[in-house]
This record gives C-alpha cells, sequence and structure tokens, in this order.
C-alpha cells in the first residue's frame, strides 16, 4: 500500500497515523515522498521512496523550500484572504503545479515497481501517475472538508463565513480570474501526459473509488449535494501515536493552567510575532508551551512561565493541556477538538482561514486576528474560554464522539476494503 502525501508535515503526519494502524492490521505500507522529507518516514519505521519535486533543487534547500517561501510572504498574511489571492494562494498553485510535473517520471518509475494493491494521495492536485497504473487509488481531504466544493459552503480558503454569500461569490470569482494561467499550464501538462483537462479552478478530482475527510461531525457544513457515503467516508479526525510527554517543571506559575502554542513546522518563521507573544504572556497567570521550531536560537529573556522547544509530539501534548493557541492547519485543528480542548485560532493562510472563521461560528474556539491584537483582547479571549462551562460540555461531547470513530483505524480498514474490491465504485462518476 503506498501513501503519497504533499511536502508538508499536516499531511504527511495525518498519513502516518493511518500507515501505523495499516502496519498493525499486517500490511506494508509504503511512503513515497519529496526528497525534502527524507527519513521523516523513516523515523516511524516505514519504507521510503523518493520522487524530486522541486525539479533538481539541492537536498538541503529542497527541505527547507516551504519554510523559506513562507517567511519570504510574511507581509501577505496581513492581508485578507482575497486580497492574498494574486499576493500568495496563486504562487502557491504555481510551486504546486510545478511538483506535480517535476515529480510525474519519479513518481510513475516507483509505482510501476512497487505495484501496489492500491495508492492513497494526500494533495490538492492531481498527480496522473496515480491513475495511470491501472490500481485503486484514495484519495485523503486532510484539508477542510470544502476543499471537496459544493454551492452552500464557502469556497475553500476563502474564510467567509457559512452563510456570507456575498463573500462566496466575490471570493470565487476573483481565485478563478487569477489561478488562470496556472491552471492553463496545469492542463497542459496533463494533455501531454494523455490525462483530459479539468475545468477552471479544479486540480484534483475525487477519487471513484474512496475518499476520506478528516472534518469533525460537530462542525461539518451543511450540504446542498450530500456526499454519497460509497465514495466518501468521514474519519473525525486521524491523530496519530506520538508516545507519551512529561510537562516539564516551570519557573514561575507552576500549577496555573497550562496553554500549548504552536503555529506549525512553517508558521514558526513569523519570530517578531512570536517575541510579541512572548512579552505579553510573561505577564499572565498561566503557562506556555511554545513550538517555535528551528529559530529557538533567536529568543532571548525567556520569561520563566514559558517553554520553547524547536518541535514537540503534539498529540501526546495536547492531552495535558488547557487551551491551544493554533494558525488553523487541519491536524492541529483536529488534535484540539478530539481531546476536548478550547482552540483560539490565529490564521495567516490556506485552510487555517476557513478553519478559524468555522471553530468560531460553531461555538468551540475562538478566532483572533494574526497581528491586530492588542494585549487586553488577547489576554481576555483567553480567560473567556479557559472559563467557558458550556463550550467544555460542547467540547467534551465532540471529543467522545471523534476518539470513539477511531479514525486512523477506520481510514485502514476502508483502504483494505479498496483493495479486496478493486471494483466496488465500478459504474460511478
Amino acid at each position: 500500500m503506498v501513501l503519497y502525501p504533499e511536502a508538508a508535515f499536516g499531511p504527511a503526519l495525518n498519513c502516518v497515523g493511518v500507515a501505523q494502524q495499516l502496519r498493525q492490521m499486517g500490511h506494508d505500507p509504503v511512503f513515497v515522498c519529496d526528497k525534502g522529507f527524507k527519513s521523516v518516514f523513516e523515523g516511524y519505521g516505514f519504507e521510503e521512496k523518493l520522487v524530486d519535486m522541486s525539479g533538481g533543487m539541492p537536498d538541503e534547500e529542497a527541505a527547507r523550500f516551504w519554510s523559506d517561501f513562507i517567511a519570504q510572504h510574511l507581509p501577505h498574511f496581513k492581508l485578507s484572504p482575497i486580497e492574498q489571492i494574486p499576493t500568495y494562494v496563486v504562487p502557491v498553485w504555481e510551486m504546486i503545479v510545478d511538483t506535480a510535473i517535476n515529480s510525474h517520471e519519479m513518481l510513475l518509475a516507483h509505482l510501476q515497481s512497487l505495484k501496489p494493491d492500491v495508492v492513497c494521495v494526500d494533495n490538492v492536485i492531481l498527480f496522473p501517475a496515480i491513475k495511470m497504473i491501472g490500481k485503486p487509488w484514495i484519495r485523503i481531504i486532510s484539508c477542510s472538508e470544502n476543499e471537496v466544493a459544493d454551492p452552500d459552503i464557502p469556497p475553500h480558503l476563502s474564510g467567509c463565513g457559512e452563510n456570507d454569500k456575498a463573500c462566496f461569490h466575490a471570493f470565487e470569482s476573483e481565485f478563478l480570474k487569477q489561478v488562470k494561467p496556472a491552471h492553463d499550464r496545469f492542463n497542459k501538462f496533463l494533455a501531454k501526459v494523455g490525462h483530459p483537462a479539468y475545468e477552471l479552478g479544479e486540480f484534483f478530482e475525487t477519487s471513484p473509488y474512496m475518499n476520506l475527510l478528516l472534518y469533525p461531525k460537530h462542525l461539518r457544513f451543511k450540504r446542498r449535494h450530500e456526499l454519497d457515503p460509497k465514495r466518501f467516508q468521514y474519519l473525525d479526525g486521524c491523530v496519530r501515536d506520538e508516545g507519551q510527554y512529561a510537562v516539564p517543571k516551570f519557573a514561575a506559575n507552576e500549577g496555573k493552567p497550562l496553554i500549548y502554542v504552536s503555529f506549525g513546522s512553517l508558521g514558526a518563521a513569523d519570530v517578531d510575532l512570536y517575541k510579541r507573544m512572548l512579552t505579553l504572556f510573561g505577564k499572565l497567570p498561566y503557562r506556555f508551551l511554545m513550538n517555535v521550531g528551528d529559530y529557538i536560537d533567536q529568543y532571548r529573556d525567556v520569561p520563566g512561565n514559558v517553554h520553547l522547544e524547536k518541535w514537540y509530539p503534539q498529540p501526546a501534548v495536547i492531552p495535558h493541556v488547557d487551551l491551544f493557541i493554533h494558525h488553523g492547519g487541519n491536524n492541529s485543528f483536529n488534535e484540539a477538538l478530539y481531546f476536548g480542548k478550547p482552540a483560539i485560532i490565529m490564521p495567516y493562510c490556506w485552510d487555517g482561514l476557513d478553519n478559524a472563521t468555522r471553530i468560531q461560528d460553531t461555538g468551540f474556539g475562538a478566532k483572533l486576528p494574526r497581528y491586530a491584537w492588542s494585549d487586553e483582547q488577547f489576554a481576555a479571549t483567553i480567560r473567556r474560554l479557559l472559563g467557558d462551562s458550556a463550550m467544555k460540555l460542547r467540547l467534551e461531547a465532540c471529543a467522545r464522539y471523534m476518539q470513539s470513530q477511531k479514525g486512523p483505524e477506520k481510514a485502514a480498514r476502508l483502504i483494505a476494503q479498496v483493495t479486496e474490491r478493486p471494483g466496488m465504485a465500478e459504474g460511478l462518476s
């Protein structure tokens, strides 16, 4: 069974949780991944096959590519979602199209050599090789569920509220206009490898075999067109096993509420924002665990109630905390809910914009602007969420349901069923 995740830690670690269950069931999961992720999956005990998504970039540079890209675009994260379309979203789509083109021959060669029973791909763009080998393939949707569009739910990446139809139309119109050159280039590549063109705005189709969505039941959108359960299954999160975590001792505020802060592997590039937050946190009656990534050497005079690390085993940390402050990435979004923890989402791009709006609209947390906040506003939001007993009850109910669904086990079981019944989706479009 081949798992082919996007070259980002969210999809990659989501696929690790699935692969762990496949291995326990006696299957042989193999990861095909970008060379910038070399050894990530080996670290979990899985075989790796590498492809070059970056088009010949040196390995060290490829490993840093997306973090460097984010750092270069920090000013654009002060813009609204619709303003980010030409400055950030379209440049990202240009890069994503490059990954599909650059990796095609190597991916096809690996798949032809491995002869997998099924290919699971967690990405936002089609890699035609997964269809060319003639085996069943499964699409994993680890971003917000609105990646599968519907007229009654907000467009992907828009950050629109569920009922703000004017926002829907404005964002969609601007996105289609701006993304057309990248889309035309992608269709030219598809034609070259013998694949039919996609309609403007579409870069990936849903699988005729099975599509797995992570989004939790308690926060799902009401769709005009219900998804067919024969082809679409919700996992209600897909939390991997990261073992146990021991909370460190703090020099100050020992015994006070514990708050975990992580903006993901890419968000740590925003050092100025983190330093501003540190100054505030040092004045508050809480303890903080902060994930600052590879920038840890840039921090001095850290308050005694704050503990910094380059990386945390996040699913092992969250059960210990009282509040999670994050960027809205779908793993963080789901993991907070899975463990019943209130969240403050401070988004800067991509599906974080959608998840921040959704968590506020549904009453499972709060959305704060990433930059335009005052110390008083930030402190008051923390205080409100920690003291909201009604929200706590909603979160506990959501957590019980998500945990009962056993997302990684369900995903592994569905993947195995596709291999046992490869014709299960015949006749479906």
